[in-house]
């Protein structure tokens, strides 16, 4: 089998010890040198404090990997050519032998089929807006139907059409409850602008919902625990909603599409708002990456 697991996620697995699946595109793509490997061990131990053991994935010469020794994360955090890549990628670069970093997609797959069921995250994609327009989606929606994993997350990222994108996650039937919130968070934001139709209040009760997923036997589909920065953490919504409208009239004057439309929007913001808008994305990572450390351990604790 291509997959290698790290000795240390295979220990955990085999011994049902709990065990967090982190991504690596926010390692090689999202931060800048050296904040990046900074935050990317900062992650790791966050997961640990909580009692579970980390699995950072990516794909490294070919070989996707599920748990990141020192190395292999600064290779990921440093090395020039890492592509990004989505769950589509993957045959593709393990034939090739490439060398790239996960997004929500591909974290979610190779953190199933190792057999990790929970995954931190800073917010998902989504439908973007004009999707009349453009027909485009992010690749996650329809990953997260058809795989059985629990995603703790900010929301979706805000430059997304929000409404749109709940609309899209519940006729693909994937389960989508607040944490402690019955607002819809907005990665940057603590809300959204749009309710969610479930609560859960603690990881016990997350816990409990996954426990049903797997006694009631239906589609192999996720569960999102959409858990929202705090308040004081969150990026100022006057200041968010000014910069996004400037960043979404630049992007149409200047004919940016496709793919390039997400990194332009927040590369924009991250610029205009004099770096608060990381701070808030950072901050959201690492409320994420706690609570899913303790999602794992009840889970485990079963």
């Amino acid at each position: 089998m291509v997959l290698v697991v790290s000795e240390e996620v295979r220990e955990a697995i085999d011994a049902r010890r709990p065990v967090v699946a982190l991504e690596s595109t926010i390692i090689a793509h999202g931060l800048p040198r050296p904040r990046n490997l900074q935050v990317a061990l900062e992650l790791e131990d966050a997961v640990r404090q909580e009692g579970a053991v980390p699995a950072t994935i990516a794909v490294l010469d070919g070989r996707p990997h599920v748990g990141l020794g020192k190395e292999q994360l600064e290779r990921v955090a440093n090395e020039d050519g890492i592509r990004k890549l989505g769950h589509r990628d993957l045959p593709l670069a393990v034939a090739s032998g490439a060398s790239g970093a996960t997004t929500v997609s591909a974290t979610a797959l190779l953190a199933a089929l190792a057999g990790v069921r929970v995954f931190a995250t800073g917010g998902l994609g989504g439908v973007h807006r004009e999707w009349t327009v453009t027909q485009d989606e992010s690749a996650d929606l329809g990953l997260l139907a058809r795989t059985r994993i629990t995603v703790v997350c900010a929301g979706v990222k805000s430059i997304l059409d929000v409404p749109a994108t709940l609309q899209r996650l519940e006729t693909l039937g994937v389960a989508v409850a607040g944490y402690r919130t019955e607002r819809f968070p907005g990665f940057y934001l603590s809300d959204s602008g749009h309710p969610v139709e479930w609560t859960l209040g603690s990881p016990q009760e997350v816990a409990e919902v996954m426990r049903a997923q797997d006694a009631l036997g239906g589609p192999e589909s996720a569960l999102i625990v959409a858990n929202p920065v705090p308040e004081e953490e969150q990026l100022d919504p006057e200041l968010h909603a000014r910069v996004l409208a400037d960043a979404l009239h630049a992007c149409e004057e200047q004919g940016v599409t496709g793919q390039a439309v997400t990194p332009f929007l927040l590369d924009y913001l991250v610029r205009h708002t004099d770096g608060a808008s990381l701070s808030a994305n950072l901050a959201a990572v690492r409320g994420n990456v706690r609570l899913a450390g303790r999602i794992a351990a009840a889970s485990a604790g079963a």
